[in-house]
Protein backbone atom coordinates (compact mmCIF):
# COMPACT_ATOMS: atom_id res chain seq x y z
CA UNK A 1 0.00 0.00 0.00
CA UNK A 2 1.32 3.24 -0.93
CA UNK A 3 1.11 6.25 1.37
CA UNK A 4 -0.32 9.48 0.27
CA UNK A 5 2.35 12.31 0.32
CA UNK A 6 0.99 15.30 2.90
CA UNK A 7 0.35 18.40 0.48
CA UNK A 8 2.89 20.94 1.76
CA UNK A 9 1.21 23.45 -0.32
CA UNK A 10 -3.04 24.27 0.26
CA UNK A 11 -4.81 26.58 -2.23
CA UNK A 12 -7.85 28.28 -1.35
CA UNK A 13 -10.52 29.50 -3.53
CA UNK A 14 -11.94 33.01 -2.08
CA UNK A 15 -15.85 33.83 -2.51
CA UNK A 16 -17.76 31.37 -0.46
CA UNK A 17 -14.56 29.23 1.16
CA UNK A 18 -12.89 31.80 2.96
CA UNK A 19 -15.60 35.02 2.35
CA UNK A 20 -19.18 34.90 3.87
CA UNK A 21 -21.32 35.36 1.01
CA UNK A 22 -24.46 34.82 2.75
CA UNK A 23 -23.91 38.53 3.85
CA UNK A 24 -25.82 39.33 0.77
CA UNK A 25 -28.54 37.96 1.50
CA UNK A 26 -30.56 40.78 2.51
CA UNK A 27 -30.18 42.48 -1.11
CA UNK A 28 -31.44 39.23 -2.88
CA UNK A 29 -34.52 39.22 0.12
CA UNK A 30 -35.01 42.63 -1.01
CA UNK A 31 -34.97 42.61 -4.87
CA UNK A 32 -36.25 38.99 -5.59
CA UNK A 33 -38.49 38.16 -1.94
CA UNK A 34 -36.28 34.91 -1.63
CA UNK A 35 -32.88 34.47 0.43
CA UNK A 36 -32.52 31.47 -1.68
CA UNK A 37 -31.35 33.78 -5.13
CA UNK A 38 -28.31 34.23 -3.46
CA UNK A 39 -27.65 30.75 -3.90
CA UNK A 40 -29.08 30.85 -7.81
CA UNK A 41 -27.11 33.74 -8.54
CA UNK A 42 -23.70 32.18 -6.86
CA UNK A 43 -24.28 29.41 -8.83
CA UNK A 44 -24.32 31.18 -12.02
CA UNK A 45 -21.28 33.39 -10.87
CA UNK A 46 -19.37 30.26 -11.01
CA UNK A 47 -20.36 28.94 -13.69
CA UNK A 48 -20.10 32.13 -16.13
CA UNK A 49 -17.01 32.66 -14.19
CA UNK A 50 -15.40 29.37 -15.13
CA UNK A 51 -16.98 29.37 -18.92
CA UNK A 52 -14.59 33.04 -18.93
CA UNK A 53 -11.93 31.31 -17.62
CA UNK A 54 -11.53 27.80 -19.74
CA UNK A 55 -12.24 30.23 -22.80
CA UNK A 56 -9.28 32.01 -21.91
CA UNK A 57 -11.25 35.08 -21.64
CA UNK A 58 -11.18 37.83 -18.86
CA UNK A 59 -13.82 39.37 -17.03
CA UNK A 60 -13.10 40.73 -13.01
CA UNK A 61 -15.16 38.47 -10.53
CA UNK A 62 -16.84 41.48 -9.79
CA UNK A 63 -18.06 42.34 -12.89
CA UNK A 64 -19.35 39.11 -13.98
CA UNK A 65 -21.44 39.08 -10.62
CA UNK A 66 -23.59 42.43 -11.47
CA UNK A 67 -24.03 40.62 -15.32
CA UNK A 68 -25.25 37.37 -12.90
CA UNK A 69 -27.52 39.66 -11.20
CA UNK A 70 -29.11 41.29 -14.40
CA UNK A 71 -29.62 38.04 -15.62
CA UNK A 72 -30.81 36.63 -12.78
CA UNK A 73 -33.30 40.06 -12.72
CA UNK A 74 -34.47 39.73 -16.20
CA UNK A 75 -35.49 35.96 -15.80
CA UNK A 76 -37.77 36.92 -12.53
CA UNK A 77 -38.43 40.13 -14.08
CA UNK A 78 -36.87 42.24 -11.83
CA UNK A 79 -36.06 45.72 -12.22
CA UNK A 80 -32.35 46.97 -11.21
CA UNK A 81 -31.66 50.21 -10.09
CA UNK A 82 -28.01 51.64 -10.09
CA UNK A 83 -28.25 51.91 -7.00
CA UNK A 84 -29.22 48.36 -6.46
CA UNK A 85 -25.61 47.57 -8.46
CA UNK A 86 -24.32 49.82 -6.01
CA UNK A 87 -25.12 48.05 -3.29
CA UNK A 88 -23.99 44.58 -4.76
CA UNK A 89 -20.71 46.06 -5.71
CA UNK A 90 -20.54 47.75 -2.08
CA UNK A 91 -21.46 44.30 -0.64
CA UNK A 92 -19.15 42.24 -2.47
CA UNK A 93 -16.04 44.01 -2.18
CA UNK A 94 -16.69 43.74 1.95
CA UNK A 95 -17.66 40.35 2.36
CA UNK A 96 -16.43 39.08 5.65
CA UNK A 97 -14.05 35.76 6.73
CA UNK A 98 -16.17 32.58 7.94
CA UNK A 99 -16.29 32.51 11.18
CA UNK A 100 -14.00 29.56 11.16
CA UNK A 101 -11.44 31.03 8.37
CA UNK A 102 -8.93 32.36 10.75
CA UNK A 103 -8.81 29.81 13.24
CA UNK A 104 -8.62 27.22 10.77
CA UNK A 105 -5.87 29.01 8.35
CA UNK A 106 -4.08 30.10 11.52
CA UNK A 107 -3.71 26.07 12.69
CA UNK A 108 -2.74 24.94 9.18
CA UNK A 109 -0.17 27.73 8.95
CA UNK A 110 0.82 26.77 12.11
CA UNK A 111 1.29 22.91 11.48
CA UNK A 112 4.25 24.01 8.47
CA UNK A 113 1.47 24.26 5.54
CA UNK A 114 1.98 26.78 3.01
CA UNK A 115 -1.33 28.88 2.20
CA UNK A 116 -2.27 29.87 -1.36
CA UNK A 117 -5.66 31.75 -2.32
CA UNK A 118 -6.77 32.02 -5.96
CA UNK A 119 -8.94 34.50 -7.06
CA UNK A 120 -10.58 35.40 -10.06
CA UNK A 121 -9.91 39.49 -9.38
CA UNK A 122 -7.31 41.25 -10.80
CA UNK A 123 -5.12 42.74 -8.42
CA UNK A 124 -6.24 46.32 -7.54
CA UNK A 125 -5.10 49.66 -5.66
CA UNK A 126 -8.06 49.76 -3.71
CA UNK A 127 -8.25 46.84 -0.57
CA UNK A 128 -9.55 44.15 -1.70
CA UNK A 129 -12.17 41.60 -0.37
CA UNK A 130 -9.47 39.52 1.07
CA UNK A 131 -7.64 42.43 2.58
CA UNK A 132 -10.76 43.66 3.64
CA UNK A 133 -11.59 40.55 5.88
CA UNK A 134 -8.33 40.46 7.72
CA UNK A 135 -6.94 36.97 5.59
CA UNK A 136 -4.00 38.21 3.21
CA UNK A 137 -1.82 38.13 6.30
CA UNK A 138 -2.25 34.32 6.66
CA UNK A 139 -1.63 33.78 2.92
CA UNK A 140 1.62 33.27 1.62
CA UNK A 141 1.17 34.59 -2.29
CA UNK A 142 -2.36 35.64 -3.60
CA UNK A 143 -2.83 34.41 -6.79
CA UNK A 144 -4.91 36.66 -9.11
CA UNK A 145 -6.89 35.81 -12.35
CA UNK A 146 -5.08 38.85 -14.48
CA UNK A 147 -5.74 39.66 -18.09
CA UNK A 148 -3.71 38.92 -20.44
Amino acid sequence: MHAHPTPAVIVFDVNETLLDITTLAPLFVRLFGDENMLREWFAQLVLYSQTMTLSGLYTPFGELGIGALQMSADIHQITLTEDDIDELKAHMSNMPAHSDAVPALTKLREAGFRLVTLTNSAPSAAPTPLEQAGLTTLAEQIIHRAQG
